[in-house]
């Protein structure tokens, strides 16, 4: 009989400490990326993706703000303290968060520097 080991997950949080999410963790993010779309390239962030229901909002959840524009599929959630970007519902994949890795403890932000950009500009979902 094989052992269950529990899975390990990753803590993360905003500047202010507000809003406080957890990740699964396999020592390693998911497909992290950037988007040159008009919002993702103003903020330059890296994201990492994680299933809809395998990210917990362990603390702060009434301290988050959504933000939507253009189809309005989008669900970008902000702190409405310090107002650091936490994490979004994707539109390519709706089943998917983006998440902003630099808000888990040891991120090294410049060992991402190499990803490139997601063509967010044409985004698959604009076409007819």
């Amino acid at each position: 009989m094989t052992e269950s080991r529990p899975q390990e997950t990753l803590t993360g949080q905003c500047h202010c400490g507000a809003v406080k999410l957890r990740i699964p963790w396999t020592g390693r993010f998911e497909s992290p990326r950037r988007c040159d779309c008009s919002f993702c390239r103003r903020r330059a962030v890296v994201v990492a993706s994680v299933k809809l229901d395998a990210l917990e909002v362990v603390e702060g959840a009434e301290a988050l703000t959504l933000y939507q524009w253009g189809t309005g599929v989008a669900e970008h959630y902000f702190c409405s303290v310090c107002g650091i970007y936490t994490h979004h519902r994707r539109r390519s994949n709706p089943n998917e968060y983006g998440v902003n890795i630099a808000n888990f403890p040891g991120v090294d932000i410049t060992r991402y520097a190499d990803i490139g950009f997601n063509d967010g500009v044409t985004h698959p979902s604009d076409e007819i």
